[in-house]
């Protein structure tokens, strides 16, 4: 239980940093109510669920390697981009106040939360945060140990969501479709930004592909001599 308990406080410490499906939570949210941030957010916990089985099954080496995260910090850039567009594109879309029901599908607000979650780029993130946490959490001889952990990072992020959507919910109380809008908007800002992010870790990825290449080049030369 001390262990469980250890990692749902990671779990939030994990998630408390903004992040492009927190904006999307935030967006929905706002747009048509608890539920649908909810979804977006159980949509990106699904990845997290394939994330942690994917460090289980000792996956996560292979995406970790240079040539397989610059094109995914690239494609998840682009995918970023799109979204962001469209969100401030259709900022006036979709709106509903909390005296009308919402016109969008619960489902269509979880696919939102996987679609983003989902980014090669998104991938890519979660796995640095991940990866510090649960490799070297996972030891052959006791599996159950990591199962815990993993577990308690789920609920930790899980409360988090639900943290945070109280608080839209409430805001969204006393906010106008005006002011909705302007939210959509700014969300569609910030997921455009996350992307240029995801463009200068691709950047940052290459040059250190080609300096780490370069010193095995003349490392080699050096043997070789």
């Amino acid at each position: 239980m001390a262990l469980y308990l250890t990692y749902v406080i990671v779990g939030i410490s994990i998630a408390v940093p903004i992040g492009s499906i927190s904006v999307e939570m935030i967006k929905q949210g706002l747009k048509n109510g608890f539920l649908h941030g909810w979804a977006v957010g159980l949509g990106g916990m699904t990845i997290d669920i394939i994330l942690i089985v994917a460090f289980y099954l000792g996956l996560a080496s292979i995406l970790k390697q240079p040539f397989i995260q610059i094109p995914m910090w690239i494609i998840g850039a682009v995918f970023l981009m799109i979204i962001g567009y469209d969100s401030i594109k259709n900022a006036d879309h979709d709106i509903t106040l909390p005296d009308e029901r919402p016109t969008k599908s619960w489902f269509s607000s979880y696919g939102n939360g996987f679609l983003v979650a989902i980014s090669p780029g998104n991938i890519v993130f979660w796995l640095s945060v991940f990866g510090s946490v649960l490799t070297g959490s996972y030891d052959i001889s006791n599996p159950i140990r990591f199962i815990i952990i993993g577990v308690g990072i789920l609920t930790g992020i899980l409360l988090h969501d639900i943290g945070l959507l109280t608080c839209v919910s409430t805001s969204r109380k006393v906010m106008n479709r005006s002011m909705i809008k302007v939210s959509s908007i700014i969300a569609g800002i910030v997921l455009i930004s996350f992307s240029g992010y995801f463009v200068y870790e691709a950047i940052s990825a290459v040059k250190h592909f080609f300096k780490s290449f370069a010193v095995c080049r003349y490392c080699i030369k050096e043997i070789e001599s």
